[in-house]
């Protein structure tokens, strides 16, 4: 096979080399290993190791395609291809390839070196059968992309993350057939460039916006049943929202079910608890939340909660929110508070013969600790005492309870104030 003059590798030669039958133990019948065929039901070579039909060939230092009858031999059967990690420069080639896979629904260009190369006009037709389109951290440039989802009509997913992108440049065809936009990890700061991909991408259920540095959210109320119409589910996360109105305006978007805002700089100084319940409260339709489900049960503790934490806040303060739902639920009371923290100690009736004392108990201590404790109050080496724990919210009801392994924490039995510690001698 050939291999490129300037010291790169083809297509044809990684698959050669990765897929050829001297590398792999192979049968002519049943059992373990690659089966060589005669009459192939995978690649129509004849003779020749059957290639999958999902093609993984990332980080094989690929930079041309190669013997073009030689791509449509090995891969016309091929509907899923990954090239990431790669050293391709150039579209033509890329192209090349493409013509001779008919197939393709799926195809992977990440960490390929793309910046500067563009397309001649009319050479992208043979991205047209295309579903999946992933180009992270190629830096594809806007022109280069809509050039591609003009001639894919039926691209579903289309990836764009860590291409530095940091304005959108508007095509004037929009591409109505994309569902899910992943641009992550990009320098989006304004809301208007974001507002721009629902004008390109206007049937968009799915939108990542993770890790931009997006200030706000500036969207007039009838705005985004035009702009968005058939967003569903958002990802915001370690995005630079800082205020609870920009987390209000997700409510105009018509169709949104589905939010992810961790790591954003409004919720910084609230609890996980209250970061939940607060959000919750003020996105009224969205049924999952940061990947967990928005039960009915949740969604009102949640609204009580706001109503609650909000409750004695300065009436210009107030959320818009809380007047909608204090109208549902009425001025709640507090919450009891109830402290759950174990005890450390508790306050006892030590027994011994004719005499009870009271008796301050500390629960970290072991039975061995307590029997050196009352060494001196009983008058009795551990070793000659027997103590027992008698619960009194029992009313005598079990017998005394033998505190006779040393190494046992006293917490471990439930002591509770106005229990008693009985005292008595060892007999000999």
């Amino acid at each position: 096979m050939e291999s490129d003059e300037r010291g790169g590798r083809t297509l044809v030669q990684v698959i050669s080399e990765k897929y050829s039958p001297d590398n792999f133990p192979y049968c002519r019948g049943s059992g373990v290993g690659v089966v060589i065929r005669s009459s192939p039901q995978g690649s129509p070579v004849k003779d020749r190791l059957n290639l999958p039909r999902i093609l993984v060939l990332d980080g094989c230092g690929i930079t041309q395609a190669g013997d073009e009858e030689e791509v449509a031999a090995f891969c016309s059967h091929v509907v899923e291809l990954d090239l990431s990690h790669n050293q391709l420069k150039d579209w033509g080639e890329i192209c090349k390839i493409l013509s001779n896979i008919p197939n393709l629904d799926f195809l992977n260009l990440s960490m390929n070196p793309l910046r500067g190369s563009c397309l001649e006009a009319g050479a992208a037709e043979v991205f047209s059968g295309l579903r999946r389109l992933v180009l992270t951290n190629t830096h594809v440039t806007w022109n280069m992309v809509h050039t591609l989802t003009r001639e894919t009509p039926e691209l579903e997913e289309l990836f764009l993350c860590l291409n530095e992108f940091e304005s959108v440049s508007v095509s004037s065809v929009p591409c109505p057939s994309l569902r899910l936009l992943h641009i992550t990890d990009n320098q989006l700061q304004e809301w208007v460039e974001v507002r721009k991909l629902g004008l390109m991408y206007p049937g968009l259920v799915s939108l990542i916006l993770a890790n931009n540095s997006l200030s706000s959210i500036h969207e007039p109320e009838d705005s985004p049943q035009r702009v968005f119409p058939n967003l569903r589910s958002i990802n915001l996360h370690n995005t630079g929202l800082a205020r609870w109105e920009d987390i209000l305006k997700l409510n105009f978007f018509p169709k949104l079910q589905e939010v992810r805002v961790q790591g954003i700089p409004l919720l910084q100084p609230y609890t996980d608890h209250e970061r939940r319940f607060l959000t919750i409260a003020q996105l009224p339709s969205i049924t999952v939340l940061n990947g967990s489900v928005v039960t009915d049960g949740e969604r009102e503790d949640a609204e009580r909660f706001f109503v609650r934490y909000y409750l004695d806040c300065p009436e210009d303060e107030l959320p818009q929110r809380y007047q909608t739902l204090l109208a549902r639920y009425g001025r709640l009371a507090p919450l009891a508070e109830v402290d759950l923290r174990p005890l450390s100690s508790v306050q006892v009736d030590l027994r011994c013969g004719d005499h009870t004392d009271p008796l301050d108990l500390r629960l970290d201590q072991t039975v061995a600790d307590l029997k050196k404790q009352l060494k001196a109050v009983v008058q009795l080496p551990p070793n000659k005492m027997r103590v027992y724990y008698i619960d009194r919210q029992l009313g005598y009801a079990l017998e005394p309870q033998e505190l006779k392994y040393g190494g046992r924490a006293l917490h471990s039995y439930s002591i509770r104030d106005g229990d008693e510690i009985l005292v008595v001698p060892k007999m000999q």
